[in-house]
């Protein structure tokens, strides 16, 4: 193992910004210094779903008899990755579900629950819609759909929401005098609508078109590009009239309305992200590709600019692809040597005018 310590300080050390690792993934962990990793993203090979290279290797995660062990595996290589990742680190792991017996087994949840009893805290559950795919089954509908979890170790933690917002296309405009906003909302709707109000007192209607004047001025200005707002009477909270749950409905309450204003710097993405799955690099043996797109906020929001990206079920090296383009190191584990050797023809062809 001493030979995977010096590739590791390698990279540690920036002497390198990439290495490829064969072997059991939970075996080289183990040899990792703690506290090193900064971002780790990886999709496991799943439960008796797909063979790869190695599936009749019994080291290799996913060839378990029983779905228990497949958690109890899983659970006990990301508890590892615990170990070696920074505390402001995160895991971003990718998971498909199965159907044994005609029951949907609810794999990735049931992994996500094992990994939050080990202390793991999870941020988001994204659903990757693939947005195709195929099925032969009569009776029941078509899945195409995976989740990808977001797990920190720490309450705080890296998270750069700045580097992955969504720029606004369309910008506030005026139309016959009225300024109106990138969605088309303007002034005039919610000024009748405080006006006529029976349900605002006369020093409620005066504070709350002050500040429907005050946005629709930065709106001038650009600092913010759209609004809602909601004035007692006239719209519903959006989640709840119960103030004890709801901070929007105290603050309809007590000031009569409240505004949601949308900066000019955009917004973060939602947890619903509709990309296809990767197609180019499917010459290889390898039956499950990581498509560049799934990658890139999980990079640019959780890992530090020239910090260390890992993917311990590595394949053909995709996601240390992407994070070498992005200005970081990657490290990639795989059981086998044959995608390792893909993944270093890969990282020659893609990234060529980085070496």
């Amino acid at each position: 193992m001493s030979v995977l310590i010096q590739e590791f300080d390698d990279i540690f050390q920036r002497k390198k910004s990439y290495i490829f690792i064969t072997g059991d993934a939970l075996e080289v962990l183990r040899t990792f210094p703690g506290n090193t990793v900064d971002c780790v993203i990886t999709s496991p090979p799943y439960w008796q779903l797909r063979e790869y290279d190695n599936n009749e290797n019994p080291m290799e995660i996913g060839n378990e008899t029983d779905f228990r062990q497949y958690v109890n595996n899983l659970t006990l290589v990301f508890n590892e990755i615990k170990r070696i990742l920074t505390n402001q680190g995160s895991l971003w792991l990718n998971l498909g579900d199965k159907y044994n017996n005609k029951e949907l087994m609810g794999m990735p949840w049931r992994v996500a629950l094992s990994l939050m009893d080990s202390g793991w805290i999870l941020r988001n559950d994204i659903i990757w819609d693939q947005m195709k795919g195929t099925q032969s089954c009569k009776d029941r509908l078509r899945d195409v759909y995976e989740h990808v979890f977001h797990f920190v170790k720490e309450k705080k933690y890296y998270y750069d929401h700045n580097e992955i917002r969504i720029h606004p296309v369309r910008k506030p405009k005026k139309y016959n005098g009225e300024l109106v906003s990138a969605t088309g909302v303007s002034g005039k709707k919610y000024r009748q609508q405080i006006e006529s109000s029976n349900s605002l007192s006369k020093e409620e209607k005066d504070i709350a078109m002050k500040a429907l004047e005050d946005t629709l001025a930065d709106m001038e200005k650009g600092t913010i590009v759209d609004f809602r707002m909601t004035i007692r009477g006239q719209q519903r909270t959006y989640h709840s009239d119960n103030q004890n749950v709801s901070g929007r409905a105290k603050e309809l309450a007590t000031k009569g309305y409240f505004i949601l204003r949308m900066g000019a710097n955009g917004h973060i993405p939602s947890d619903i992200w509709r990309i296809a799955p990767e197609d180019t690099w499917r010459t290889d043996a390898h039956y499950a590709v990581f498509p560049e797109e799934l990658l890139l906020n999980p990079i640019k929001a959780t890992c530090p600019a020239d910090g260390i990206v890992l993917d311990p079920f590595s394949g053909t090296g995709s996601t240390v692809c992407t994070a070498v383009k992005l200005n970081r190191r990657g490290i990639g584990i795989d059981l086998s040597e044959q995608y390792n050797e893909t993944a270093k023809k890969r990282m020659k062809d893609v990234c060529r005018d980085l070496f």
